[in-house]
């Protein structure tokens, strides 16, 4: 089965990454064994460390008008691994085009 794993973006994955720790967004099924694989294949790296965390879904209310049909509903869990890399490597994931005419 091939997976598809994202490098999530947002302020505390940019700062993590300076330090040499990358944050991807990965399927519920995958355990660390198979993100170390997919992050050493894809992008020719060498990892050292991987720590994952799910965040449970967060339950909504919705209705359709005032008091008719009240339902919670609950959004989909997610898994992100975080993932450090040895000495000396990088990822180019936040590139910053600085080109200024």
């Amino acid at each position: 089965m091939s997976y598809v794993i994202t490098p999530h973006m947002s302020e505390k994955a940019y700062q993590s990454a300076q330090t040499g720790t990358y944050v991807f967004d990965i399927p519920l099924g995958l355990e660390k064994a198979e993100i170390i694989q997919l992050v050493q294949a894809d992008y020719k790296v060498k990892v050292v460390d991987v720590r994952v965390t799910v965040r449970k879904g967060k339950s909504i209310r919705s209705s359709r008008g005032k008091r008719a049909m009240p339902a919670i509903a609950s959004r989909k869990d997610t898994k992100k691994a975080y993932v450090r890399l040895a000495e000396g490597d990088k990822l180019d994931l936040f590139s910053e085009n600085e080109e200024k005419k």
